[in-house]
């Protein structure tokens, strides 16, 4: 029996002899980076580790509120380096943000250039949701342009609305507020850009969100703000959300090119 063993002992080792060196080597390489690579994307999606804060244009930064963060202390944003803040104002026909007034005024007060969003409902005509928005922001003169925030909500993306349709009161919505204003909105959009805003909405200014990677993994430089982070780390939230959207503008545009003249 002792013989037998020494015997296969010498036919593993000849075994392990046969896998070269470098292939070896390879092959632990190869693991560690996919170990790696994995453990990344794990981070990134759990949005543990963001990436997105080194790839940043040398250009204005900003902030966006809304109900959730309640009152905010936008001097505080101020003073943190935020360079504007967009303030949700309205979403669909009726709906008014109960913060928005006190925030509005507070970042008139703290010098904060400020804009106001709506949120598009895809359930009532545009033109009255235009003039919830117009009704209650009221005069832009010295602010940043109007701001349509179209995106999925509720149980929209499983059953999604027609295109003709969206198309139809979006562009309702957004020559109403044109001929309110004399600007176009810029138009914020998630994954239904191409879907739906793509062949009509080219000519608008345009916002757009990419939280995980860089912006131009996923578009080309035909932007104006993106919204790198939906959990930045600022003091001055007094509501349920301590975290805050952040945004950062392209390097071709300067604020004053956003104000509304």
């Amino acid at each position: 029996m002792a013989g037998v063993e020494a015997e296969t002992m010498r036919g593993a080792g000849k075994a392990r002899r046969g896998i070269p060196t470098w292939l070896r080597t390879v092959l632990i390489v190869a693991g560690v980076v996919l170990a790696v690579f994995m453990l990344s994307y794990v981070l990134i999606k759990a949005k543990v580790l963001q990436v997105n804060q080194f790839f940043l244009p040398d250009a204005p930064v900003g902030v966006d509120v809304s109900n959730h963060q309640a009152k905010v202390d936008m001097q505080a944003m101020r003073d943190q380096g935020m360079q504007f803040v967009y303030i949700k104002a309205t979403e669909g026909a009726s709906y008014v943000d109960k913060y928005f007034q006190v925030n509005w005024d507070s970042a008139g007060e703290a010098g904060l250039p400020r804009g106001a969003y709506h949120f598009f409902s895809f359930d009532t005509p545009g033109a009255d949701q235009a003039q919830n928005y117009i009704q209650t922001v009221g005069s832009l003169e010295g602010g940043l342009v109007p701001v349509v925030d179209v995106e999925w909500y509720g149980d929209k993306k499983e059953n999604p609305p027609a295109k003709e349709d969206v198309v139809r009161e979006l562009k309702a919505f957004s020559d109403a507020i044109e001929a309110e204003y004399g600007v176009k909105p810029m138009v914020y959009a998630t994954d239904l850009y191409d879907r739906y805003l793509e062949d009509d909405f080219d000519d608008y200014s345009r916002w757009v969100r990419s939280v995980f990677l860089p912006v131009w993994v996923y578009v080309d430089d035909d932007w104006h703000v993106w919204q790198y982070s939906d959990t930045g780390h600022l003091e001055g939230s007094t509501g349920h959300e301590k975290s805050f959207d952040l945004n950062v503008l392209n390097p071709s545009v300067a604020i004053d090119d956003l104000l509304v003249k």
